[in-house]
């Protein structure tokens, strides 16, 4: 639901009732994951996709319904092999698809969860998914911070356990579901809940106000990073050049970045291959808890960089941390392509990817669509 926020709030701010539904779990070869969500308003208008295309004629009609009911419910999307034209995925994947009607008038939470998302702060959203049918779409919003949630489930046991539950899973960024009891505590009869998360786009750090960097930039903004770009020279670090670059920055990469707080989904993309720029730049970068560090350069400018790297102190386990020559082996040549192998690396590095062509590969295509779910107390 959060990743339609900026639609719904709009549909919230308006009084207008509308029905949601949202993925909470996925298996094979899902194309949309946890947290993906399709709405639908009294008017039968549509925003948002749960499948990309897929169940979404199916999943539209359980809207309309839950919309005349007002009765949840979780719908499970599979493949047919016995009826090609039975409704399903074609992909062979399996999804789990929650569908409520939402009410502004009467659900106040949920206007608070969207306004937080739409504000780009982060804000966690538990829903009931699975358990008593008095509990079902209910929900306890978590905001970060010191600051209060809205909504509950009516015991403050289980409100205090999915609270602690959904700030965990939000520090972390992760969508996903939990099993608790339902009155709170580690066994009972178990609820579902599904827990949304929206936190704020992961940085892209992009130093050297090249040609090929505004081509990292467009591809780094089309992947749902906030792009900076870095460079000392004033001549060449200018919006005009970086239309499509969140900021950019006049300053030597070194001193911007130590000025940074980063975190753990941040990348870095070293393309100035120029060694007074390069060398007290990689220093810091690769000490930093980010997701990923690449520069670019010859191999003989890399094998060059290590040893100068070396020579300020770092380890072979920190210079191991360096993607360079960055990105994958696509034959590029254009900045356009470089951009792509450079993204590509980024996307494997991030979802555990191989880089390997999928024509005769016996690997699963998406690495992390697992089912599992984690259940308080237990080992997961």
């Amino acid at each position: 639901m959060l990743d339609i926020a900026d639609e719904l709030r709009r549909w919230y701010a308006a009084g207008r009732p509308f029905a949601v539904a949202t993925v909470v779990a996925t298996g094979g070869s899902a194309p949309r994951q946890p947290g993906a969500a399709l709405a639908v308003d009294a008017e039968g208008r549509a925003i948002g996709s749960v499948s990309g295309g897929c169940v979404e004629g199916a999943v539209y009609e359980l809207c309309r319904e839950a919309l005349e009911s007002g009765t949840p419910v979780l719908e499970t999307f599979g493949y047919s092999d016995e009826d090609a034209f039975a409704v399903g995925l074609t992909c062979g994947g399996v999804i789990d698809i929650f569908v409520q009607r939402v009410d502004p008038a009467a659900m106040p939470e949920f206007g608070a969860a969207l306004d937080a998302a739409g504000e780009g702060e982060p804000v966690a959203v538990a829903r009931v998914v699975k358990g008593p049918g008095g509990l079902l779409g209910s929900a306890l919003v978590v905001p970060s911070g010191e600051k209060d949630g809205q909504g509950g489930f009516g015991d403050a046991e289980l409100d205090a356990t999915v609270r602690a539950e959904a700030a965990a899973m939000l520090d972390g960024g992760r969508t996903g579901t939990i099993e608790v009891g339902a009155d709170g505590s580690r066994c009972g009869e178990p609820l579902t809940l599904l827990v949304e998360c929206r936190v704020p786009a992961p940085r892209m750090l992009v130093f050297g106000a090249i040609d090929f960097a505004a081509a990292v930039v467009r591809i780094g903004t089309f992947l749902g990073y906030r792009v900076t770009v870095c460079d000392a020279r004033p001549v060449f670090a200018t919006a005009a050049r970086f239309p499509q670059a969140d900021e950019v920055v006049v300053d030597w990469p070194h001193r911007y970045l130590d000025s940074q707080t980063l975190d753990a989904r941040s990348v870095l993309c070293v393309l100035t291959h120029d060694a007074k720029f390069d060398i007290p730049l990689l220093e810091r970068a690769l000490r930093l808890p980010v997701a990923y560090v690449g520069a670019m350069g010859s191999r003989r400018t890399h094998l060059d960089r290590l040893e100068r790297l070396r020579d300020v102190g770092l380890t072979e386990l920190e210079l191991n941390r360096l993607r360079s020559p960055i990105g994958l082996d696509l034959g590029a040549r254009t900045p356009e392509e470089t951009a792509l192998s450079i993204a590509a690396e980024i996307v494997a590095h991030r979802r555990g990817g191989s880089g390997a062509p999928l024509t005769g590969a016996h690997t699963p295509i998406h690495h992390d669509t697992g089912r599992g779910r984690t259940r308080v107390g237990s080992a997961a």
